[in-house]
């Protein structure tokens, strides 16, 4: 069951690239971001369109959006009703974009939209999924770049899935893959996890990524753990397995410690002494059980907000503008 929205994919057939853009209060570097996206779309022969997806900005976002200057690519302009988080604008704007070749990128232009022809260059010698690695981070802290090599390596580690690691939301998608994106029917959203599950012929450009252009990151280390947690149960059981072991584990021992205490004071008369030392292995097993307890809440949340099927988003009004190929450029918008 897809979403409810007032998306409507066009067939439009022409359209060989789609460049999606979600965004969040991101007045200070849009003007910058849309003038070096057009430049190279324009220097490009195929027809493409533009998708930015407006995740309930406040801060005028949307009306500077909307003031953009019109250029050779067709611009689409989602508006959400509210902000839904970053994967749940991904989503709206692979549902609504048309391509044959589909972009994602965040407008905070570090990702630089130049790459853009080489990813071209790949996807027609036949690459479905065109992953682009971060060689270096700028602008990040070493606490934030160990942070997020650890969760990569622990991710991959629990899930059957081969997420690339330093690879981001940046990255080319067939028309193929996403339309199995699009049928996938989660409302728990690990985009990046779900981004490789389809498989097909992939391939990885690496570059180094600049620091942000302006502005503040919306991600902080909050929402990051969140993020990790999300990616973590949406590709793997093994949590739970790794709980129910550890569990054997202890009850085990301490069946035998037991044993041991029993036969030491049948046969050797030899007192159990330590008061300090079994507090501390009762509040230690304390903890353990309530993790234990923890990461099942986490797991049935999910399934209770999957019982739910709540829409992934709802989208207030589309704004669709044609491009300076039109003999008439126009704007037609359509609202919920």
């Amino acid at each position: 069951m897809k979403p409810i929205s007032l998306i409507s994919n066009a067939e439009e057939k022409n359209v060989v690239l789609s460049v999606v853009v979600p965004y969040y209060n991101e007045t200070d570097v849009l003007p910058e971001f849309h003038a070096r996206l057009t430049n190279v779309l324009d220097s490009i022969d195929d027809e493409s369109e533009i998708v930015y997806v407006n995740d309930g900005s406040t801060d005028g976002s949307k009306e500077l959006v909307e003031s953009l200057p019109v250029s050779s690519s067709k611009v689409d302009r989602i508006n959400l009703s509210r902000n839904f988080g970053k994967e749940n604008a991904m989503s709206a704007g692979l549902e609504h974009c048309a391509g044959l070749a589909v972009i994602l990128i965040d407008a905070d232009l570090q990702d630089p939209p130049e790459l853009i022809p080489s990813m071209l260059k790949e996807w027609r010698k036949g690459c479905d999924v065109v992953n682009m690695q971060r060689i270096k981070r700028e602008g990040e802290s070493w606490f934030k770049r160990k942070s997020a090599a650890m969760f990569y390596r622990l991710l991959n580690f629990l899930s059957k899935s081969d997420i690339p690691q330093n690879v981001g939301d940046f990255r080319l998608l067939s028309r193929q893959v996403v339309d199995h994106i699009n049928a996938m029917p989660e409302r728990n959203r690990y985009m990046k996890g779900m981004f490789v599950w389809p498989g097909f012929k992939q391939t990885t450009i690496i570059f180094k990524r600049n620091a942000r252009h302006s502005g503040q990151t919306k991600w902080n280390y909050f929402k990051l753990i969140g993020l990790a947690m999300d990616g973590i149960t949406s590709f793997s059981v093994s949590p739970l397995r790794i709980a129910s072991v550890l569990g054997s584990l202890i009850t085990a021992s301490a069946f035998f410690y037991g044993m041991d205490i029993i036969f030491k004071d049948l046969f050797f008369g030899v007192k159990t002494h330590g008061y300090a030392s079994m507090m501390t292995v009762e509040m230690a097993l304390g903890g353990i059980q309530l993790l234990s307890i923890g990461l099942l809440g986490e797991y049935l949340g999910r399934i209770f907000i999957e019982t739910k099927r709540r829409p992934l988003y709802i989208v207030q009004s589309i704004q669709e503008q044609s491009n300076v190929k039109s003999m008439q450029p126009t704007v037609v918008e359509k609202r919920a």
